[in-house]
């Protein structure tokens, strides 16, 4: 028997956070999102319920506007449902205030974004870094082998005292995908990772996905590449704030 809100209501708090048994790693219950605009309140979410397992590898698809990245920024944290609970790795992140949020999320999420955004200023390795400092993981030395570890998974090894502008795109995604890794959060959310790169290098990074995926990482991947999106296991289809589509594949 699992135990969540819609069943005994009980929670209890531990470290600042609520904890709740839910039905999967991230569990959308009623979602509602509105924004204030001067035409009126906007809808971006409409009474959302997803659940997510452990180990699952899902597409997150529509068109610009659909709700997609609202959606995101739900199980992120990035932003707040008007209505509705959020539930990720057992956590209601509906009760962490700024501080416990950041703490939170760097322990339980790695975040891929389309443009990578690493720090110019530093070399690839202590990009890798910064999230385990940021998150008080790991000891000085640990971090400096954990950091080339990573690197080297993801294929990275001699490029890592190289700036970011001296690499390529594809590189550069890599080594964003090595600092998502960076504290070994059980979920990888990629918004676009694929978008601005090459057919050779999204071909090398969605094997990279896949790898991580085998090796038990949860990952939620948002995109506009409608044939990568067939190869993924699961895929979410989101159209004027609503799932309009939720289909598996064996």
């Amino acid at each position: 028997m699992r135990w969540g809100r819609r069943r005994t209501g009980t929670e209890r708090a531990m470290n600042g956070a609520t904890l709740v048994a839910a039905d999967g790693i991230i569990d959308l219950r009623g979602i509602t999102k509105a924004y204030a605009t001067v035409a009126g309140p906007f809808i971006a979410l409409r009474g959302i319920d997803l659940t997510i397992q452990a180990g699952e590898f899902v597409a997150v698809v529509g068109k610009s506007g659909s709700g997609k990245s609202t959606l995101i920024n739900m199980f992120t944290g990035i932003d707040h449902p008007t209505d509705g609970e959020v539930i990720v790795a057992n956590t209601a992140i509906r009760h962490l205030d700024e501080g416990k949020m950041a703490e939170w999320r760097g322990r339980t999420m790695g975040i891929i974004f389309q443009f990578f955004q690493l720090l110019p200023t530093l070399s690839i390795i202590e990009n890798v870094m910064i999230p385990m400092d940021l998150a008080g993981m790991y000891g000085m030395g640990e971090r400096y082998e954990r950091a080339q570890h990573l690197l080297a998974q993801v294929g990275l090894a001699d490029e890592a005292h190289k700036y970011p502008a001296t690499v390529s795109a594809g590189h550069q995604q890599r080594a964003a995908i090595a600092r998502a890794l960076a504290n070994d959060p059980p979920i990888l959310v990629a918004d676009e990772p694929t978008g601005n790169l090459d057919t050779r290098a999204a071909e090398s990074v969605f094997e990279l996905f896949e790898t991580l995926v085998a090796a038990g990482k949860t990952i939620l991947m948002v995109t506009h590449d409608s044939e990568l999106a067939q190869r993924v296991p699961r895929v979410v289809t989101i159209a004027d704030g609503l799932i309009v589509s939720d289909v598996r594949r064996n």
